[in-house]
């Protein structure tokens, strides 16, 4: 397939998807290798959210991928690419996307079961993706995210959830107590994950519909946030002396889903 040659004011435009005020600005953000890049493709929810797949001039296996995308595809030189990367062992791709618009759905009604997840500045983006992927695996409906939060769109965030950003609606919020407030309205429970809470084993039967919060990984759940919670929990230790002081973010987060849904 014949690859047009990507101008100088787009690799300027791409090259500043890196910072977060062009990504916003643009509606649009930047990710790379052949994994990601596939995942987010298999994965749109429209044809237009591809905006462009830019490929380094002699990856012959990785432009066969990039066949079905006609009118996308272009090529840039290893210097570009070298601009482009943001990993040290650059794959030669990358592809520009738009960022996700919530569908405004999240938190009405909806019959049976529902979970969505909540992030109290979580701020180290690869636990933001992976928490991301794994609620993607759970069937969360949502995932939520306070200022305080990693950026969604950031590359080490969009490399953790491996293309799963189009799967999931997720959304940022000024006040994470406002929106939990809102959700609480419309028949949510809220469970927050804390080391002062009930252990989760105590619990035989879980509500229908939950938000649950994960808190930033030094500080745990904002005290405005935990006064709003009606179920405080904590995931136990075995053995009677614990030899860390907490589980990782994106791991008590699989294990709650996992405990919250699989009933």
């Amino acid at each position: 397939m014949t690859q047009v040659a990507l101008s100088k004011s787009r690799l300027r435009d791409f090259v500043k998807l890196h910072q977060k005020k062009f990504r916003d600005s643009k509606g649009l953000f930047l990710a790379e290798g052949l994994r990601t890049v596939r995942e987010l493709c298999m994965n749109l929810p429209d044809e237009e959210m591809l905006v462009a797949l830019l490929i380094r001039e002699g990856e012959a296996d990785v432009a066969r991928f990039a066949q079905t995308y006609k009118g996308k595809v272009f090529s840039v030189t290893e210097k570009e690419g070298e601009q482009l990367a943001q990993t040290s062992t650059s794959q030669g791709i990358f592809g520009v996307f738009r960022q996700q618009i919530p569908n405004g759905d999240e938190g009405n009604e909806k019959p049976g079961q529902s979970l969505i997840v909540a992030l109290d500045d979580v701020q180290d983006p690869g636990n933001v993706g992976t928490i991301l992927r794994t609620a993607v695996w759970f069937g969360a409906d949502a995932m939520i995210c306070t200022v305080g939060t990693a950026d969604r769109y950031n590359a080490k965030v969009v490399r953790s959830c491996a293309g799963s950003i189009f799967t999931l609606s997720h959304y940022g919020v000024e006040s994470l107590a406002h929106e939990l407030r809102f959700l609480q309205k419309r028949g949510y429970t809220i469970v927050c994950s804390s080391l002062d809470g009930k252990d989760f084993r105590e619990f035989a039967v879980w509500p229908e519909k939950v938000v649950l919060v994960i808190g930033n990984e030094a500080n745990g759940i904002s005290e405005q946030v935990k006064s709003l919670t009606d179920l405080l929990v904590r995931i136990p230790h075995r053995g009677k002396k614990v030899q860390v002081e907490s589980l990782n973010a994106s791991i008590s987060a699989a294990i709650l889903m996992e405990r919250l849904v699989l009933k």
